[in-house]
């Protein structure tokens, strides 16, 4: 038996908030804390946000444009999924947008979310449930039978669509799994390909902003074999708000500076965006020629590693502890509560890149394979992580068995080297998007495009029409 309230529970005024050009309607669903054991909590329920727009909607037999949500408030991935809203209009279909657990307001346990024993219902499999039900629900609610349902996401919300196709095949008739690291998901999959990738963007640009890069990380370490006093010129140089005084705080300093590089490769699109933060258009390039402006290398990482921190210009200084939080994802968690979610959600199901080596990247030797995960797992949640649980779970290395599934990729992300760049089946399709960032295919049109990811939409309107007229 469902809990009360099971089908969508309208509110009694409907939200409508502007963002960008794609106005939604806000609301909450019921939903169970969960899914798998009746015993731990019952019919507890806990009220999981969601977005949605019926504009375009044809009814009973026109499709749903379902997102799965991300490590995030959802808004944000309402705002910058541009083209799900972009195609609904031809297809006249209902688009919904659903709240990860535990990300934004969808906190099943309130402000206790965040600590021990509530964060362990924080699972992949449980958002699944939960996007499960909610669909089941959402088709019951607008009368929808006939109704196929297309999943989208990006990112880690790529990997859900894909899994909730996967997993619930009767129920979405297609997933658009954009920079979705699928690959990764498996012990024996891809893991070394993060910070190459990202120090080739940065390569590719100039060959001599690579070498200013690596020679900026050699010049902290040479700064801290000179003991305090070189640290301190160090510190000054990078314009920190603290002094650095142990071997924790410099690690930590290290991986701070990576960060920036992350995210500036990440979200290198041709214009400027605030997805994650502010950033202006071609971060890579900006970031290289900030460096290269510079004669002394490390005043240049300071000021690059600033388009990230700094992108107001207000800040007088650096402040590492406030920007940035060792975690389980050695991309980075962010911070705040969010960031506790993310690190925990690395910690149980979700395997991420290993470190940086300074052989095959530009950054310093920072190391992090499955033992380090494993350790620090076990000493900050007293939890050991279950090595290709994902794997069994869904799906690893083997997708033979999947279909309709579109796996697009952009060729400048760093997750690239994660996701399914070969097309497995006539039905299970990669598409590589020329000149493209970070799931730059589920953006909204820009004048700006590269040619390629333009292609790509092309492609997969095109698959999502076959799909909805099979």
């Amino acid at each position: 038996m469902a809990p009360s309230c099971s089908s969508i529970c309208i509110l009694l005024v409907l939200v409508n908030v502007a963002l960008a050009d794609f106005p939604y309607k806000e609301d909450v669903y019921v939903q169970y804390i969960d899914h798998y054991n009746l015993v731990s909590y019952g019919d507890q329920t806990f009220k999981q946000r969601y977005l949605y727009q019926d504009k375009y909607w044809g009814g009973d037999g026109y499709p749903i444009f379902f997102y799965s949500g991300n490590e995030g408030p959802v808004d944000t991935y309402w705002k910058n999924s541009g083209f799900i809203h972009e195609i609904a209009p031809e297809f006249k279909a209902f688009v919904v947008f659903t709240e990860h657990r535990f990300f934004g307001s969808s906190l099943p346990f309130g402000n206790k979310s965040f600590t021990m024993p509530y964060l362990g219902m924080l699972s992949a499999a449980q958002a699944v449930a939960d996007y499960t039900m909610f669909l089941n629900d959402l088709k019951t609610y607008l009368n929808a039978s006939n109704s196929k349902i297309i999943a989208f996401g990006g990112s880690y919300g790529g990997v859900l669509a894909a899994y909730m196709r996967y997993k619930h095949p009767s129920l979405v008739h297609g997933a658009l799994a954009a920079s979705a690291p699928v690959l990764m998901q498996a012990p024996e999959g891809p893991h070394d390909f993060f910070f190459p990738k990202v120090t080739k963007d940065f390569r590719d640009y100039s060959e001599k902003c690579y070498t200013a890069v690596k020679l900026a990380f050699a010049q902290q370490l040479d700064y801290a074999r000179l003991g305090q006093p070189g640290l301190d010129q160090m510190v000054k140089k990078m314009r920190l708000c603290s002094p650095i005084q142990h071997d924790f705080e410099f690690r930590k300093m290290q991986m701070w500076a990576r960060n920036a590089f992350v995210y500036l490769a990440m979200l290198d699109y041709p214009y400027p965006t605030e997805f994650l933060g502010k950033l202006p258009a071609n971060p890579v390039n900006v970031g290289c020629d900030t460096i290269l402006k510079q004669a002394d290398p490390l005043v240049g990482l300071a000021d690059a590693v600033g388009i990230w921190y700094n992108a107001t210009g207000s800040e007088k200084c650096y402040n590492v502890s406030k920007e940035f939080v060792p975690c389980s994802d050695p991309t980075g968690c962010g911070t705040g509560d969010a960031a506790t979610a993310w690190d925990f959600l690395s910690c149980t199901d979700i395997y991420l890149p290993h470190g940086s080596n300074n052989k095959t990247d530009m950054f310093p030797e920072l190391p992090w394979d499955s033992d380090a995960r494993i350790e620090y797992c076990q000493d900050k949640f007293h939890i050991r992580p279950r090595i290709g649980w994902n794997a069994e779970e869904f799906f690893g290395l083997d997708l033979t068995g999947a279909s309709n599934i579109i796996f697009s990729n952009g060729d400048l992300d760093p997750w690239f080297g994660g996701g399914v760049t070969k097309s497995v089946s006539d039905t299970v399709v990669a598409l590589i998007v020329q000149g493209g960032a970070h799931h730059l295919d589920l953006r909204a049109s820009n004048k700006l495009d590269p040619p390629g990811v333009v292609k790509v939409r092309e492609q997969e309107r095109n698959i999502i029409r076959k799909w909805l007229n099979q």
